[in-house]
């Protein structure tokens, strides 16, 4: 078998994760492209795998009744949501469109109701 990629999709279990593969083939009949997504079951020695990022995998010798893959590498990271991280960029966009309407009323002309 040959090395495959494919993105992490379960990292619950100690030193496994579950990586989806995504294969494209010609339908003849239809003559369309039609993708397939198969699961494998791998080994993550260092348990550094995130859910979303893109791995390489390698056969190995069966490890348990369902893992015969060894992740070789991490080719990308996912980016990871952290809540500091989010109240941060928000807190920021806010505070910037505040500045941008304090400034708008300041330049704006007095209005006079008579």
């Amino acid at each position: 078998m040959k090395p495959v990629i494919g993105t992490v999709v379960s990292n619950k279990m100690q030193k496994s994760v579950v990586v989806a593969v995504d294969r494209l083939f010609h339908n003849k009949l239809y003559n369309r492209y039609v993708k397939r997504t198969s699961k494998f079951m791998a080994h993550d020695e260092k348990d550094s795998c995130n859910i979303g990022d893109r791995v390489k995998l390698d056969p190995s010798r069966p490890l348990s009744k369902n893992k015969h893959w060894v992740v070789a590498e991490i080719i990308k990271k996912a980016r990871i949501y952290s809540p500091q991280a989010a109240a941060a960029a928000i807190a920021a966009s806010t505070s910037s469109a505040s500045i941008a309407d304090s400034t708008a009323q300041s330049q704006a002309p007095p209005s006079s109701t008579s």
